[in-house]
């Protein structure tokens, strides 16, 4: 908030805190993105992915884990200090916020719902040995499901948003790298699995752009300094 005087009067102008700005830009790249994507796929000859399939499971299963890295983003965008993280926070939200948009879109295309009630399962089928259930197939709890993907738990999420400085770095860094290391095995079961060629080119992208990712963020952890 500033405050300007014209004539003899203050006036008081309200500007939006950094993390606002974030999230405005992430939220119109995905609407942009969900427009595109309306418009432009409509024409794709193929079949269409259906209920079960890997296509629409890692559709659901990242939105989901999109959702996360944008909030781990946005709370690290308005904390830090660090021109180098804050740049790459950016691009995390962004990118991510965009992604996510595409995805819901490729779900009302097909028909299908948003959410499952069986995270992962379409990964049975593969090499990552991140599939859904135990040995003998019995449902995972909430929290085991997360923990296979990667993603922080409230209580860190909590601690993230409570710490400040570089410790804030150090922790939105480790979370990140984790939660990266999670997608990357999604991103590989599609491309093993799926049938939709969009999808799978959007898989190779996000395994390829976080791959860098995760070794930037490393470079980043050793010059700060963090345990």
């Amino acid at each position: 908030m500033t405050t300007e005087t014209v004539g003899d009067e203050p006036v008081t102008e309200r500007t939006l805190p950094p993390w606002w700005v974030v999230l405005l830009v992430g939220l119109a790249v995905a609407a942009v993105a969900f427009s595109i994507g309306r418009f432009s796929t409509f024409g794709i000859a193929g079949s269409t992915p259906a209920e079960g399939s890997a296509d629409a499971g890692f559709a659901r299963d990242m939105q989901m884990h999109h959702a996360q890295a944008v909030d781990m983003a946005m709370t690290i965008y308005a904390e830090t200090d660090d021109d180098e993280l804050r740049a790459l926070s950016y691009d995390i939200a962004t990118g991510q916020s965009s992604q996510r948009g595409e995805m819901l879109d490729w779900l009302v295309r097909w028909g299908l719902p948003q959410y499952s009630d069986s995270p992962m399962a379409w990964m049975a089928a593969s090499g990552s040995g991140h599939a859904h259930g135990g040995a003998a197939g019995e449902p995972q709890t909430d929290e085991q499901i997360r923990e296979a993907m990667g993603m922080a738990s409230e209580e860190e999420l909590t601690e993230l948003r409570a710490a400040t400085g570089t410790s804030a770095d150090c922790q939105f860094l480790s979370l990140m790298i984790r939660h990266h290391e999670g997608a990357i095995p999604m991103a590989e079961a599609v491309l093993e699995l799926g049938s939709d060629e969009r999808v799978k080119t959007v898989a190779e992208t996000m395994k390829k752009g976080q791959t860098f990712e995760i070794q930037a963020m490393t470079s980043m952890q050793q010059r700060l300094g963090c345990s």
